[in-house]
């Protein structure tokens, strides 16, 4: 797919949508994972003994990560040549597979998500500061709406800094969200159907509102990042840095 107008807009912009093109089996493939996942962090936090483990609020938003590691089956998406289609309109003729997590907002008011860039939470959790800008791919499950909190964007037109620096981030009493713009900007608001990717650079400032609606709103959350990421001190590598396209080839397959 050529995929040129998401192309030309991610580069001036820092997203793009891609609308649909995970409908059919890739799609069902991620719903038919999520809830289980949701119910490995209501145990967590059973077995904890509270209702708030890091930026999960029990019923109210779920960040479960690292859902390849556990559920194989998963790699069939993040690894298709759809995906790898959106890694060379984004980041270009290299790509690595970095992060996977649910995101979930509960039903009647699963809480809002502070402004931030990705690239902060790297940073406010201990990873290099000197990380090249990254992807997210973030695929709603459900139709995204404004009223159940899809994600709203500042492009890079917006806010020129942003396309080049990592802003500082506060982490927020209470929520545990990092939050890296104060401003009061409502930003493009994505209206997106299910199986669609919205693409963003992980220093685009985005947010997400609460979800005001009876039925849960859940994301699959996929990064690529476009060199392998180490951690600062250790050279360790940082979460994972599975090859997916080199030199423009399609390189692993689900």
């Amino acid at each position: 797919m050529g995929f040129e107008p998401q192309r030309e807009q991610f580069a001036r912009e820092g997203y793009a949508v891609f609308e649909r093109v995970l409908e059919g089996e890739l799609l069902e493939l991620l719903r038919e994972q999520c809830a289980a996942f949701v119910a490995r962090e209501d145990a967590r936090m059973d077995a904890a003994g509270v209702d708030t483990l890091g930026i999960s609020h029990r019923g109210k938003r779920y960040f479960a990560n690292e859902c390849q590691r556990e559920e194989p089956s998963l790699r069939q998406m993040l690894f298709s040549e759809t995906m790898a289609d959106v890694c060379r309109a984004t980041l270009g003729d290299d790509a690595y597979f970095f992060f996977d997590q649910y995101v979930v907002k509960g039903p009647e008011g699963g809480l809002p998500f502070g402004w931030h860039q990705d690239s902060g939470y790297v940073v406010g959790n201990g990873g290099p500061v000197d990380h090249a800008p990254y992807l997210t791919c973030w695929c709603p499950l459900d139709d995204a709406t404004a009223d159940n909190g899809t994600v709203r964007v500042l492009p890079f037109s917006e806010v020129p800094l942003s396309r080049d620096w990592i802003m500082p981030h506060e982490r927020q009493p209470g929520t545990n969200d990092l939050v890296g713009w104060k401003g009061n900007d409502e930003g493009v608001v994505l209206e997106v159907p299910a199986g669609s990717v919205v693409a963003f650079s992980s220093r685009l400032l985005h947010t997400t509102g609460a979800n005001r609606t009876d039925k849960m709103r859940r994301v699959y959350l996929a990064q690529y990042t476009p060199e392998v990421m180490l951690n600062p001190g250790t050279r360790q590598l940082r979460r994972n840095a599975i090859p997916v396209v080199q030199k423009g080839e399609h390189v692993t397959r689900g």
